[in-house]
């Protein structure tokens, strides 16, 4: 947790100085460039990429400074959309899961371990099932059921995640969200399903993935936006399987996939390590 320690996100048209540009700003800050990713679509009118970790002097006191500066190059002279997040900021995350364990569990685990930096500040659920899991663990759980007309519910969430949370993690929630809940919350969601859609949607997916003969079990973390399932991608994998794994063997594998997805694209999201460009993504690893 050092306190000078920053990651700096640049995106925008590509243009001969960004790279010199950023240099430049943080040599005159006193930075010590510890790490710096860069991609482009096309060197010539493309969008730029520019994941940027440094080290610099005193960042608490010259972050003002450094913001005005990086204001006026970047965002002024460059047009580039720009974010600087000390390191020492963790990001409070807010759990949302129904009766499967399998995501949320993982990711309390990694918590536990220090494997994923972050504060949980609560886990929120329409069934009570998961409750002794979650406390195992230390974390407050807050069971609030949800009866047909969704409002009554989200309110008591908002109610609850008023100031406390940066992101909303959907660990198998199996509602869905309204997009007046998405934004009265105005903080990013990330979602994890399988990746079986649109193809087998509703229930009992992996009964019909293996009347179908599938090869492939697979699982896709995104954005959540007002399209359902259909937000940015952060992270997508597969496992391959047989004709001699039957349903439960199936659901076994996705199982596994999901949580493994869904553990990684949170950790990248908190490591800003994700730039978020309309309905893309890049993830510098």
């Amino acid at each position: 947790m050092n306190p000078d320690r920053a990651v700096l996100l640049v995106h925008g048209t590509d243009r001969p100085g960004i790279v010199a540009g950023v240099s430049s700003i943080l040599l005159d800050f006193r930075a010590n460039i510890l790490s710096l990713d860069q991609y482009s679509t096309d060197a010539d009118g493309g969008t730029f990429y520019q994941r940027t970790v440094a080290d610099i002097a005193d960042l608490r006191a010259e972050r003002p400074r450094l913001e005005t500066a990086l204001e006026k190059k970047l965002g002024g002279e460059l047009g580039m959309t720009w974010t600087l997040t000390p390191t020492s900021e963790r990001k409070r995350l807010a759990i949302f899961a129904s009766k499967s364990d399998h995501c949320l569990l993982e990711l309390l685990w990694r918590h536990r371990r220090g494997e994923l930096d972050v504060d949980i500040a609560m886990v929120i659920s329409n069934h009570s099932d998961l409750a002794a899991d979650a406390r195992q663990f230390g974390i407050p759980f807050f069971h609030v059921p949800v009866m047909g007309d969704k409002t009554a519910a989200e309110a008591e969430h908002l109610r609850l995640l008023q100031g406390n949370a940066d992101l909303i993690v959907l660990a198998r929630y199996m509602q869905i969200v309204s997009d007046d809940f998405l934004h009265a919350l105005g903080i990013p969601v990330i979602n994890i399903h399988h990746s079986f859609l649109p193809a087998f949607i509703g229930a009992g997916p992996y009964l019909r993935a293996k009347e179908r003969g599938v090869k492939l079990i697979g699982a896709t973390a995104h954005y959540v936006t007002k399209d359902l399932d259909e937000g940015p991608i952060i992270e997508q994998d597969v496992v391959r399987v047989t004709h001699a794994d039957s349903a439960p063997d199936l659901a076994r594998h996705g199982a596994n996939v999901e949580r493994q997805v869904l553990a990684r694209a949170v950790q990248w999201h908190c490591e800003d390590r994700v730039v978020r460009d309309g309905n893309t993504t890049v993830v510098f690893r």
